[in-house]
């Protein structure tokens, strides 16, 4: 009579030891591979891409946030109260909200946030954004005021980019290598040229996190990560710098490929304060040397849209303007003559490390070469890059993606590193700022890409694609990438 007792039980010790093996447990890890490393983990102080990319929506939060497709949802601000006059704004927070050093959340830690990203002395990459806050006030522990100086259409907008994240006075100044912040995941080690790891918060104040770890490994040689996502020692990799080998991934039923959108603005940078690109005839001239849809193919392997001007072709007040600075050799040269350079010219064009960088610009160079201009190519790393032509406009010719959101507002920037100054686009802006009808504001939208597009700024490429690859058991991947994040809050492995 024992031996069935026994039998059922011997059986049931068996079931429960598999599910607790390590074959049979749940996987809570991912490896996501990054093509550049970021500079700093502070997105408030710093430019890259690459900070958002491992902070944005995992370890920091904003009082708004963009979800997959680029809409504004609330976030550490659960709603909202706007004035009549377009001037107020009351915001009712979160509560029960933790930093990761175990402080409390609350209506001071805005201010301090806000004051500090629009301070004198910020050294905020966005200051521009604060630019109309004219008073931040603490109403109640759950509920702060931003009063503006005048009615701005974008703030909500503005508030959900990675620079507006909400920061701790007791830790804010150590965010670039330790950052603190309310996210769904706090930060664990960075090992420098190597990974950054986080791991799920334990008080975090909204849903939970479904991965207990997550590691950011970064690999900048294609090739190298095509063998890292064969290999599996990477998971997803949602930026993918190997085109070429996307159907291979398609082609095994393992891998998935995730092709979207993103506000990626890929453009050949020019410095519009420098001899002889100050000349809008040179300008133009290299803009009809290329060939934006040999580029495309040659460098994306047909993964990318042309554009025409600075904005991104999914967004509804796009213009198409690629034909007022279509593939015309002989105007180039034409133009070339007329600045007084028949014979030519040399410009100097530096490369940061990503892909799209780096081969499409053999082929600009290869472009230019047939109408008369040498381009000398120096390959940079990233951090020379922002040193550079970044901060110190040391460049004639650069090629990089801009991929923030809706970002047409930094042509209106004296200081930015394209040198380009303009009355007439800073008058746009200001009136769009000041605009809340939709229709308005896209009228100016498009008033704002023809300006630049006419002045030959730069030479607009193409929009760059999301071309993601990832294990065929990872779920809740951005498809699109509407600002600069891999958002991890809602990733999963499907068992």
């Amino acid at each position: 009579m024992n031996k069935p007792f026994k039998t059922t039980a011997f059986a049931s010790f068996l079931a429960l030891s598999a599910a607790f093996s390590p074959a049979f447990a749940a996987n809570t890890a991912i490896n996501v591979g990054m093509v550049l490393e970021p500079p700093g983990l502070d997105p408030t102080s710093g430019a890259a891409a690459a900070i958002d990319e491992v902070v944005y929506a995992n370890i920091f939060q904003g009082l708004t946030r963009f979800d997959e497709n680029g809409a504004v949802l609330p976030d550490l601000a659960k709603s909202w109260d706007i004035s009549e006059d377009g001037l107020t704004y009351t915001f009712h927070l979160q509560t029960g909200v933790k930093f990761h050093d175990g402080t409390d959340f609350d209506a001071e830690d805005v201010k301090f946030s806000l004051d500090r990203a629009r301070a004198d002395d910020s050294t905020n990459a966005q200051k521009a954004l604060f630019a109309d806050i004219a008073s931040v006030d603490v109403v109640d522990p759950a509920t702060v005021k931003i009063t503006l100086s005048k009615p701005n259409g974008s703030l909500l907008f503005n508030l959900a980019w990675g620079d507006a994240a909400m920061v701790a006075p007791e830790s804010a100044a150590d965010d670039a290598t330790k950052p603190v912040g309310t996210g769904p995941f706090k930060f664990d080690e960075w090992a420098k040229g190597d990974h950054v790891t986080m791991s799920k918060f334990d008080g975090y104040w909204g849903t939970p996190a479904k991965l207990d770890k997550v590691t950011f490994k970064f690999i900048s040689d294609p090739t190298a990560a095509f063998a890292a996502v064969m290999a599996g020692d990477v998971d997803a990799f949602p930026l993918y710098p190997a085109p070429e080998t996307l159907s291979q991934f398609e082609a095994d039923p393992r891998f998935q490929v995730i092709v979207g959108s993103t506000e990626g603005e890929t453009i050949l940078a020019m410095n519009n304060g420098k001899a002889p690109l100050n000349d809008i005839r040179v300008r133009e001239a290299i803009a009809h040397a290329i060939n934006r849809q040999e580029i495309i193919d040659g460098a994306m392997f047909g993964y990318g849209t042309p554009i025409g001007t600075h904005f991104a072709p999914h967004n509804p007040a796009y213009v198409d303007l690629t034909g007022l600075s279509n593939y015309d050799p002989e105007k180039s040269k034409e133009l070339l003559k007329e600045a007084g350079l028949a014979d030519g010219l040399t410009l100097s064009l530096k490369l940061p490390p990503p892909s799209y960088a780096r081969r499409g610009g053999e082929i600009v160079a290869a472009q230019l070469a047939k109408v008369g201009i040498t381009a000398n190519i120096e390959n940079v790393e990233w951090a020379q890059w922002l040193e550079g032509p970044f901060k110190n406009r040391d460049y004639d010719l650069t090629i990089v993606s801009h991929t923030e959101p809706m970002d047409i507002g930094i042509y209106g920037r004296d200081d930015y590193y394209f040198d380009y100054h303009s009355d007439e686009f800073k008058k746009i802006m200001a009136d769009l700022n000041n605009t809340t009808d939709p229709a308005k504001r896209t009228e100016l939208l498009q008033a704002a890409q023809k300006r630049i597009a006419e002045d030959f700024v730069n030479v607009y490429l193409f929009e760059l694609a999301k071309t993601g690859v990832a294990n065929a058991k990872v779920k809740g991947l951005w498809k699109n990438q509407p600002t600069q994040a891999n958002d991890m809050s809602a990733v999963y492995w499907e068992d």
